[in-house]
């Protein structure tokens, strides 16, 4: 029997249309043409040495008879403690290990369990555009209606603090059908840390509307100065109704472990506990192990410039400009990120125009595909950050990722320095 009609006759209808994944397509293509790759947000250097031998004790050590076997299913206890040890200040309040903290498969598996614990069919979802490309198929998933409300940036924006959310159009996104929003921040992929004023707009309509938060902060230590990090879960009425979402991967460069967490009222973690026990049941143990202690290191240096926490964004930071410098050289546009290590880079100062090759790919694919196969530099494009309706506002942006080692973004900088030669002899087709 054909794939096809395999596929018709078994497949089940929540999951049509939701199969593309831009991360298998880009970085294949990067892949095979063996490109320079700004494009998937992972870092290439080495995660701290300490907690990379706290893994290898767990795995091997004294310990490792119990540690290799299962665990608790809603997170390994020294784990949980650790987690509950570092949000209580962060969100404000004494936080339970046992009933107010989940740990599951990374932060998409939190996502994943937030979606499907909390929307029913026909339930809507406010999202954020641009927004982490998993959300929209998710809320699909559940049979739940994605609902866009678009960041628009300001004519010229140079900064992710010029992208803002125009009041009216967040105001009518929500209604009585509304279950939950879903806020990042800081923002993959532009970057931006959203100020107070912003989230108690949000959050005046989760109240207004009886509406969960999913407030996924995923990139909360990679925050540049001066800008501030602010929990939605502090703001008066919302740690009722909000799930922080945070990951190992980001925190300490580890997204290969696949290790995040949620924290939330016990009522509302028990929902997520239901689906992660019916589905992962538990996660690795030696991989909590070691982040556990990752954790209550960098706990007892939390306000050092030593602090994990405190020195990757300040690395960062000076990658972040020595990027935007190299993007403006060629007579790009980058739109410097508050937070986070992706920058937003507006193509049309270049005028480059692409023959229509009948893939029915918008600009940004085109640009990202004729980078790749043509100059070696992998980037990522932003129209699958939209819904349908709001793609067009993506059509000349595309994605760069900065948390790279030097000698890669030099390599990368050779390549636009390539691309900035070949512009001044002729012009793309």
């Amino acid at each position: 029997m054909a794939a096809r009609d395999l596929t018709e006759r078994f497949g089940a209808s929540r999951i049509n249309g939701l199969g593309k994944n831009i991360w298998v397509e880009f970085g294949a293509l990067a892949t095979k043409h063996q490109a320079v790759n700004l494009g998937q947000g992972f870092p290439d250097f080495h995660a701290p040495e300490y907690i990379r031998e706290a893994l290898a004790a767990a795995t091997t050590g004294d310990k490792s008879k119990q540690l290799n076997q299962y665990t608790r299913s809603q997170g390994h206890p020294r784990l949980v403690n650790a987690l509950a040890n570092l949000y209580s200040p962060l969100v404000g309040k004494k936080v339970d290990p046992m009933s107010e903290v989940l740990v599951t498969v990374g932060a998409y598996g939190s996502l994943f369990n937030a979606v499907q614990a909390f929307v029913n069919p026909g339930d809507e979802v406010v999202l954020i555009e641009p927004f982490f490309d998993c959300y929209d198929p998710m809320v699909k998933m559940a049979g739940g209606k994605p609902v866009g409300v678009p960041l628009r940036p300001r004519p010229g924006a140079t900064s992710s603090r010029e992208w803002t959310l125009d009041p009216a159009e967040l105001e009518a996104a929500f209604s009585s059908k509304t279950k939950m929003i879903i806020v990042n921040c800081p923002h993959n992929p532009t970057g931006k840390v959203f100020s107070r004023e912003e989230l108690e707009m949000i959050a005046e309509l989760c109240k207004k509307h009886d509406a969960l938060c999913i407030s996924d902060d995923v990139y909360e230590w990679l925050v540049y100065q001066p800008n501030k990090m602010i929990k939605m879960a502090t703001l008066p009425g919302m740690e009722e109704r909000t799930i922080t979402i945070g990951s190992a991967g980001k925190t300490f460069s580890l997204t290969g472990w696949k290790l995040g967490w949620s924290v939330g009222p016990a009522p509302l973690i028990k929902c997520m506990s239901t689906v992660h026990g019916q589905s992962i049941y538990t996660c690795p143990t030696v991989l909590q192990e070691a982040v556990a202690h990752g954790l209550e290191v960098e706990m007892e240096r939390l306000n050092s410039k030593d602090c994990y926490f405190n020195s990757l964004p300040a690395e960062l930071m000076h990658k972040r400009e020595w990027l935007a410098q190299s993007l403006r050289d060629i007579g790009l546009v980058p739109v410097v990120p508050e937070g986070c290590y992706f920058m937003l880079v507006d193509t049309s100062p270049l005028g480059m125009h692409f023959e229509d090759d009948g893939s029915g790919r918008s600009y940004d694919y085109r640009m990202v595909y004729w980078l790749t196969e043509s100059k070696g530099l992998a980037t990522i494009p932003v129209s699958p950050f939209y819904t349908d309706e709001h793609k067009h506002l993506a059509a000349k942006f595309i994605r760069f990722c900065f948390c790279k080692e030097d000698s890669t973004l030099e390599k990368a900088a050779a390549k636009l320095k390539e691309w900035k030669e070949s512009l001044s002899g002729s012009s793309s087709s």
